[in-house]
């Protein structure tokens, strides 16, 4: 059977920490910063953890990543 390969959509989205964890951007901030506060701004700004129901299947299409 074929190696799969990394799903190159998501590779450019997730990154992978030292420890295995997957980090991810926010949703909602691609525009109409200004509608919103500074703070949630800045908070929108940070990384995140994927969430653990995910884990298993993005890290089968990022398999080659690491």
């Amino acid at each position: 059977m074929p190696k799969q390969k990394t799903h190159s959509g998501l590779k450019k989205r997730i990154k992978v920490t030292g420890s295995g964890k997957l980090m991810r951007g926010h949703a909602y901030t691609g525009h109409l910063k200004t509608n919103k506060t500074h703070q949630e701004n800045k908070n929108l700004s940070k990384q995140t953890s994927v969430h653990a129901t995910d884990e298993k299947r993005i890290k089968s299409l990022i398999s080659n990543m690491r």
